[in-house]
């Protein structure tokens, strides 16, 4: 005899307890006889996370919504980013309770057909819309501190409103055939063949069984399932995750070729027509305190990025590792492995949760909660930023505009706007807003 969860296991529901047997027919195709995994564990340890990720994920991420919203001043790119990614993380959180009753219930499903299927289609549409928002921030880190020049115009509004549009439509045809799959099943206690049906009525605990809402596919379908399954993880993890990887490598990259250039020694070797006076005037001031403001921003800014990355890693992959793993040898892998494959699967599940708080909370931790990241309208309130920060924050910026050549008006406010995208990516890349 086997069990029941080989045979019709899902990622969310997994492997079912001992108790709960197939009929000898479908041996041949699942795990090796006399196969026994106990998960009762499951029914505390995943509602007690889930119901940790419900609670802070609703409460962080409707504090940034309320005060991206609150704001009077004028949205820039990372806010917008910010606010599509807190809403998608927000409707994840808002996901979770159904998850937690039936865990609570002992894997039954009380909420019809129906809700089984979108709360399986929210759950993955919003986990993978984070993880692609995620990427888009990268990118758009990437090509805002290591191309400030060339990708002025991708720092429009209306460009990073069309990306956060396609994001949605793309991730949404992406999981939608979760609508399915994913559906509910009865699954009967003490042997017999399980009986694959729609919810009708109120007969779920009828003859010694119950209903279950499986997560992936039901017996006669789990082989179409298994590379849609394989094809999501592909395009909606390990890509995005090769992208992040890449972009803040660069940008760390970058950050480590302007520690290594003095901006003082750059600045006066760019500067042929200032006067001695004025080189000298510009070395004592970069020299001083301003250079050290200037060494710890950059090394903050490597922290958080590698940070940033870490997290993400933590969260996400272990997770889509031992899913894929799943998928691949569910019915072909021994019974020792099966065991570790549902433990770590069960373990790693709920980390994928977290990061729907997680951003948040990093925004709180890390960011200047005293002064959202908008932009005034005002160019006054500009230019009062631009004379505080100092000068050795700028050093780059005036080497850009001199390779511009001569001034004018256009090149003034030329130089403004590229001023503007760069001091926006600099906070950016010391500031975790997502």
């Amino acid at each position: 005899m086997l069990l029941n969860q080989i045979s019709n296991v899902t990622p969310d529901v997994g492997l079912l307890p001992t108790e709960s047997l197939i009929d000898q027919s479908n041996a041949s195709s699942l795990a090796p006889p006399s196969c026994s995994i106990d998960e009762s564990y499951k029914y505390v340890f995943l509602p007690v996370c889930y119901s940790l990720t419900f609670v802070f994920s609703l409460s962080l991420n409707s504090v940034v919504l309320l005060r991206s919203c609150g704001t009077r001043r004028r949205w820039n790119t990372s806010l917008i980013y910010m606010v599509n990614l807190a809403s998608t993380d927000l409707m994840y959180g808002l996901s979770l309770p159904f998850l937690v009753a039936s865990y609570i219930l002992r894997d039954r499903w009380v909420f019809g057909d129906f809700m089984c299927r979108l709360v399986r289609f929210l759950f993955y549409f919003n986990l993978y819309c984070s993880i692609f928002f995620l990427t888009c921030i990268s990118v758009h880190r990437y090509l805002g501190i290591c191309h400030p020049m060339r990708t002025i115009t991708l720092e429009s509004k209306r460009v990073v409103k069309a990306t956060c549009a396609l994001v949605w439509v793309v991730v949404f045809i992406l999981t939608c055939p979760i609508f399915r799959f994913a559906q509910t099943g009865y699954v009967r206690r003490g042997g017999g063949s399980r009986k694959d049906w729609n919810i009708t009525g109120d007969s779920s605990e009828d003859e010694g069984g119950y209903t279950n809402c499986w997560d992936d596919a039901i017996d006669k379908e789990f082989a179409d399932y298994v590379p849609y399954g394989i094809f999501l993880h592909l395009l909606g993890f390990f890509l995005p995750f090769l992208i992040i990887a890449w972009c803040y490598s660069q940008v760390v990259l970058t950050i480590f070729q302007t520690l290594r250039s003095p901006p003082g020694s750059t600045e006066g070797g760019e500067d042929d027509g200032a006067t001695e006076g004025e080189r000298e005037r510009t070395s004592v001031s970069i020299s001083g305190s301003q250079y050290s403001h200037y060494i710890r921003r950059r090394r903050k800014s490597i922290r958080t990025i590698v940070t940033i990355t870490l997290l993400f890693a933590l969260c996400f992959l272990p997770f889509h590792v031992t899913r894929t793993l799943f998928l691949l040898l569910r019915g072909r892998g021994g019974c020792a492995l099966m065991k570790t494959v549902s433990i770590c699967y069960k373990v790693t599940r709920p980390l994928a949760s977290c990061n729907a708080w997680l951003n948040a909370l990093l925004y709180f931790l890390t960011g200047d909660n005293s002064a959202p990241c908008c932009w005034p309208a005002e160019r006054a309130g500009r230019a009062e930023r631009r004379d505080h920060r100092g000068g050795a924050t700028w050093w780059p910026l005036k080497i850009l505009k001199k390779e511009g050549g001569g001034g004018g008006e256009e090149d003034v406010e030329a130089g403004e706007k590229v001023e503007r995208v760069v001091v926006e990516n600099e906070s950016k890349s010391s500031r975790v807003i997502f």
